[in-house]
């Protein structure tokens, strides 16, 4: 994967934070069948590579790529506030199985499984295969509670040069027969997926052989999500990381078995290539979302993402939250924040 980050200072950073203050709702301009869609779009806050959104007591948290996890929470999906890193200091473990990793880590995933919050992180360095995905877990996500403290549990998959694969952008997925999977992958042979233990957060069978979800050029950050019998594959394609000229999409396929194989609307198969895309590379002031999630609120779901640049905000990476709905034959549909301007 081909990564070159540029974070604001915290000036900037809080500058674009209060930005988030001034969203407000929108409306959809024709109402697809189900009725009138209710929206509101949350934007102008800084962070790349998002994780799934969750929610703890009444607030939502998400955490992104930056030194150390760093986190963002909200009580409405609109404002935002900066929250604490996971990870104060590096793990031992990384300087001596990613020893070029600069104490960045990219693009984590969070999902509460039994009484432990489990979250996965990248650590790589640019452009390299050499690769390992990590773990943390914590009891909370609330920082004032006394039983607040994460815990790194080492690596969970590695990859390293020579290899096929890249053991980046990690995505958990906790189905309803209590199995846990983590889906993985940036570029070369394509996507991964293998079994968790949901006791440990650690594969259940390390020496059981991946399964590949998709593949074809220019491809990364795996999202599974569970809709009326279909597993979804949400995914990006395209360059990532160049500002206004990124040609990140998202784009989506279904199966009845979450090992695949993930079909597109046309039939084309996503380990050939093929894919629905769900939001195009370029859409209004805003390029290149990536990193795709679902959240519930108020009885609605919630399609979350990055903006790789936002003209509103001088080229930097946006955070939105837009509502999806879903065609008659089962498609997702998100409605951009721009959508009716």
């Amino acid at each position: 994967m081909h990564r070159v980050f540029r974070f604001p200072s915290r000036g900037l950073l809080l500058a674009s934070l209060a930005a988030a203050v001034a969203c407000h709702a929108v409306n959809a301009a024709e109402p697809k069948p189900g009725g009138p869609l209710e929206t509101t779009a949350s934007r102008g806050v800084t962070a790349r590579d998002p994780s799934t959104i969750v929610k703890h007591g009444d607030t939502y948290w998400t955490f992104f790529t930056g030194r150390g996890v760093p986190s963002l929470h909200s009580k409405d999906l609109v404002t935002w506030e900066r929250g604490p890193r996971v990870l104060e200091k590096p793990p031992e473990w990384i300087a001596k199985e990613v020893p070029k990793n600069d104490g960045i880590y990219w693009a984590p995933d969070v999902m509460k499984v039994g009484d432990q919050y489990l979250l996965y992180y990248s650590v790589s360095s640019f452009g390299a295969m050499h690769s390992a995905i990590g773990l943390a877990t914590n009891p909370t996500l609330d920082p004032k509670s006394p039983d607040f403290r994460w815990t790194d549990h080492g690596p969970v998959v590695q990859s390293r040069d020579g290899g096929d694969f890249n053991t980046i952008d990690p995505s958990i997925f906790l189905d309803d027969d209590g199995k846990l999977w983590l889906s993985f992958g940036s570029q070369w042979s394509g996507l991964k997926l293998v079994e968790l233990d949901p006791k440990s957060g650690k594969r259940l069978k390390p020496d059981e052989p991946m399964t590949p979800l998709a593949a074809g050029q220019s491809i990364e950050a795996p999202w599974i999500y569970k809709r009326k019998g279909h597993y979804y594959l949400f995914l990006n394609r395209g360059n990532c990381c160049a500002g206004v000229n990124s040609t990140y999409h998202i784009t989506v396929g279904r199966s009845e078995d979450i090992k695949g194989p993930y079909v597109a609307k046309d039939g084309s198969l996503m380990i050939d290539g093929g894919g629905t895309l769900v939001l195009d590379k370029k859409i209004g002031t805003l390029t290149g979302p990536g990193h795709a999630g679902i959240v519930e609120k108020d009885g609605k779901s919630w399609f979350s993402c990055h903006f790789e640049a936002d003209d509103r905000m001088e080229g930097k990476a946006t955070l939105g939250v837009m509502p999806i709905r879903w065609s008659e034959d089962g498609w997702p549909e998100v409605l951009p924040p721009d959508a009716t301007k």
